[in-house]
């Protein structure tokens, strides 16, 4: 699964912990990995323990002791599921027939457990020779138990059948940050009413969501072969795990298809979709590869989704297991309650991601590409191999997430996947802020919070790390002896572990304790001295020990002498808190640069001099070696040598280069001023990337009582969503009259880029005018959008006369209470709080709907608005 970034309420309740921190002392990082985030030490709470006599400092992020989280016994095996299922999109329920074969793990069994959610039951009944036999059975509306009709021994296999009616709307909501919903069936525009909305029926699975339209035992560790026979309306198409082996005409106009899936998978990987989709045809190595959209979208969706074959074909030749399932299928959904999900054979994901119009793919980088590889390398690594439970879930995510790197190396090379490692690295160390968790955790309050920045981002790392120590050979036919001694099966931490041993004739147990099994990372401070022909490498980890553990950090030092081109590697080994390393070189060196080939999970300060950092970037053999340089001189752009090292890179070949040589000239104030603002116009109109051209744009915007009226004017016109957008947030604080048209002319967009940087426009140059567009367009935000939009639009009611706002506040008040999605009720919230100043009855709506709120993490995050 990649889950959507929608973790705003956890974004909140990092930056005030952030913000509120005590800074012990002062940092520099000089380091890509500590650039975006610096050092701030958490607020200290003390605690005595009876163990130690000493006061012990818990830092803020060491989280509360949770339950443990066991495997699922093993009871009883789900060998088969047959479904048969209508829909009554009126009431939005599933009418299902649900034949079911299992048999006993070990122990003779005389009862059956199925979990079965919200169900109204119509017989359950056993099947006996072709015969049928009524059982007695009890149901809590969670879980059905069943009576057999006698006991089964563990070689005897027995079938079920029972029909059903799931009504999914009327189980008690939930969801979390990651999978905002977990009702398992959706109706999407279920009459039709919402004349912008196709109609669709579509299933998320996990985490434990697919009981809510079918009985089943919804534990990862169990696996089942399946056939659905789907009966739908004849405009329909649908999608389902497996080959379609029949689709016949009914009487009735309906049509009913059936998905036949011969290998088996978890219950939580199976998937149905109904919809008006177009559907392009593709195929590897005799496979179908089909891609579902909806219709106006049949143009593009080939750009889009091209590049599977060529992923199927490079992650079965680097694994040596060919892509195993029958077939495989990516189809584009609305209101998807995540990302993206790799159902067996299946992929679903969020239509905002994939269903781009030419002008879209302008601005994609690599989130369409990276979703789409992430969700293929599952079908390995989660689908062909499954963890055994929510706790090794990083089994699967790891891979998933560090596959977005591999695929970016292969096809774009080794400065994208320098740039991926990146952009992940700071993702973690942003969460790592208020939460560091072991990878693998036993411990945890709800099965979704294990979808964090940890399972994918810092697990992503952790493999990288992995992968450098072992060699790209070993690294390769480790994760085949994995997937092919686990194949089919459910699998945990100790087996991967096992199978890199195995591999390489090496106990990794030291590798795999401090990066997979406790928590934290390494915060690093680097040193170097030179005297009597070498170098003395101090390394200190300034980890607190007491709660992440003393890493052994295999690394790399480089250092360039004098005037070489090529430096000269050491390979280290850091085992200790305080560490000298001396490095033989026959002359003062230039630049000496710790972890060289930028591998390491950690934060690091490494000090270096501003001629050592400009030597860096000349001499880097990396994107992320130039960054650094960039990054840390920003604060000296007065230097004429950094001025012109910034300006060399804002002609750099790598966009990302370019794209932070713009940024670091934000406000500069330097002897080459006129010349830096003639580089900047150059960069805002002729840059080949648009996300360069965007960056320019805002770089401009960013000199005060200076006017770029003339460019931002230019902008408004680009092909490229994101330039347009930046014109406009440029356009915000310092709005134009000859402009205001051209931005009005926007107002029906379908980009997100643009109707966010609308609302941000409106909310400060907004009249009554834009009201009625701000409620209108409200239906056409997604979810993760909605957060800002309704604050926005928030801000752009204080200046309307308070009798005029009332279907506004009525819509956002509707949103903050009953609203599925956290985020968007947080969001909604905030617009209201913003009329407080001049609606103080504002203030007891706000207190009403703070006390009648459930969700804890959404009441902190109240709290904090202020």
């Amino acid at each position: 699964m990649k889950y959507s970034v929608l973790g705003i309420i956890s974004l909140v309740l990092t930056c005030h912990l952030t913000t509120s921190a005590q800074v012990a002392k002062s940092t520099k990082p000089t380091s890509p990995k500590a650039a975006t985030h610096k050092k701030s030490p958490p607020v200290p709470a003390p605690v005595t323990t009876s163990a130690a006599p000493a006061t012990i400092i818990v830092p803020s992020w060491l989280p509360p002791t949770n339950p443990v989280q066991p495997t699922a016994t093993m009871v009883t095996e789900l060998l088969d599921t047959r479904l048969d299922v209508k829909f009554d999109w009126s009431r939005q329920w599933l009418v299902g027939n649900a034949l079911l074969t299992l048999r006993p793990h070990f122990y003779p069994q005389t009862q059956l457990v199925l979990d079965a959610k919200g169900f109204d039951l119509k017989s359950v009944r056993a099947v006996i020779g072709g015969k049928e036999k009524n059982l007695n059975y009890n149901y809590d509306k969670r879980k059905i138990t069943i009576n057999l009709d006698r006991s089964y021994a563990r070689n005897e296999s027995y079938q079920i059948r029972i029909a059903y009616v799931a009504k999914p709307n009327e189980l008690e909501a939930g969801g979390s940050a990651a999978i905002t919903n977990n009702k398992g069936l959706y109706f999407i525009n279920p009459l039709g009413t919402d004349k912008t909305k196709p109609k669709q029926i579509w299933t998320q699975g996990e985490t434990e969501s697919n009981s809510c339209w079918f009985p089943t035992i919804d534990k990862p560790n169990q696996r089942m072969t399946q056939e659905i026979a789907m009966t739908v309306d004849g405009q329909y198409k649908t999608l389902s795990n497996g080959l379609l082996i029949s689709s016949r005409k009914n009487p009735d106009g309906t049509r009913t298809d059936i998905w036949k899936q011969t290998l088996p998978a978890a219950p939580y990987l199976t998937m149905m979709a109904v919809g008006e989709f177009a559907v392009i045809n593709d195929t590897w190595r005799g496979k179908a590869v089909d891609y579902y959209v909806e219709p106006r979208f049949q143009g593009t969706a080939k750009t889009v989704f091209g590049n599977t074959p060529a992923m199927l074909d490079f992650f079965s030749r680097k694994l040596g297991v060919d892509f195993p399932w029958e077939k495989y299928a990516q189809i584009a959904i609305r209101d998807f309650v995540s990302g993206a999900m790799e159902n067996t054979t299946a992929t679903t994901i969020r239509q905002e991601w994939v269903q781009l119009t030419k002008r879209d793919l302008i601005d994609q980088s690599y989130v369409a590409e990276g979703t789409i590889a992430h969700e293929l390398f599952h079908q390995w690594f989660g689908n062909y191999v499954t963890s055994e439970s929510w706790s090794n879930l990083p089994l699967n995510e790891s891979f998933a997430d560090y596959s977005e790197l591999l695929w970016a190396e292969h096809k774009y090379g080794a400065d994208a996947a320098a740039l991926v490692q990146q952009q992940k690295l700071t993702q973690y160390l942003t969460e790592a802020e208020s939460k560091r968790e072991p990878l693998i955790r036993y411990n945890y309050a709800a099965r979704e919070d294990m979808f964090d920045r940890h399972s994918y981002d810092k697990g992503g790392r952790v493999l990288h790390m992995l992968r450098k120590y072992v060699g790209d050979d070993a690294f390769f036919a480790s994760l085949n002896r994995y997937l092919t001694q686990n194949k089919f099966s459910a699998s945990e931490i100790a087996k991967l572990r096992l199978a890199f041993e195995e591999t390489t004739g090496e106990d990794l147990m030291w590798f795999f304790d401090q990066w997979f099994l406790r928590r934290g990372h390494p915060e690093l401070h680097i040193s170097h001295t030179y005297a009597n022909g070498q170098v003395n490498l101090r390394v200190e980890q300034l980890q607190d020990s007491t709660f992440t553990p003393i890493y052994r950090l295999p690394v790399t030092v480089s250092v360039w002498s004098g005037s070489q081109s090529q430096p000269t590697d050491y390979k280290i080994v850091v085992t200790k808190a305080n560490q000298m390393f001396t490095l033989p070189i026959s002359q003062r060196p230039s630049l000496v640069k710790f972890d060289s080939e930028s591998q390491l999970l950690a934060k690091i300060e490494e000090e270096l001099t501003q001629d050592e950092l400009v030597f860096q970037y000349y001499h880097a053999r990396s994107y992320l070696q130039k960054y650094e340089a960039i990054d840390q001189l920003r604060p000296k752009l007065g230097d004429l040598a950094v001025s012109g090292m910034l300006r060399n890179a804002m002609n750099d070949n790598f966009w990302a280069v370019r794209l932070a040589a713009v940024e670091g000239f934000r406000r500069y104030k330097g002897a080459e001023g006129n010349a830096v603002r003639k580089e900047l116009k150059r960069v805002a109109a002729t840059d080949k990337k648009s996300q360069v051209r965007a960056m320019a744009v805002t770089t401009l915007a960013s000199f005060p009582n200076e006017d770029f009226g003339d460019i931002y004017g230019t902008a408004l016109n680009d092909s490229s969503y994101l330039v347009v957008g930046a014109a406009i947030d440029a356009l915000t604080k310092n709005p134009t009259a000859s402009t205001r048209e051209t931005i009005n002319a926007l107002q029906e967009t379908t980009s997100p880029a643009l109707l966010r940087s609308l609302a941000r426009y409106y909310s400060l140059n907004g009249t009554a005018d834009q009201y009625q567009w701000f409620l209108r367009r409200m239906n056409d935000i997604a979810d993760d959008e909605l957060y800002a939009y309704l604050q926005n639009f928030g801000l752009l009611m204080q200046r309307l006369p308070p009798i005029e706002r009332d279907k506004g506040i009525q819509r956002l008040e509707s949103y903050a209470r009953t609203h599925p999605n956290i985020s968007v009720r947080l969001g909604a919230y905030r617009g209201l709080y913003s009329l407080v100043p001049s609606m103080p009855a504002m203030k007891a709506t706000l207190q009403d709907i703070r006390y009648k709120e459930k969700n804890d993490q959404l009441k902190a995050a109240y709290s904090l608005v202020q």
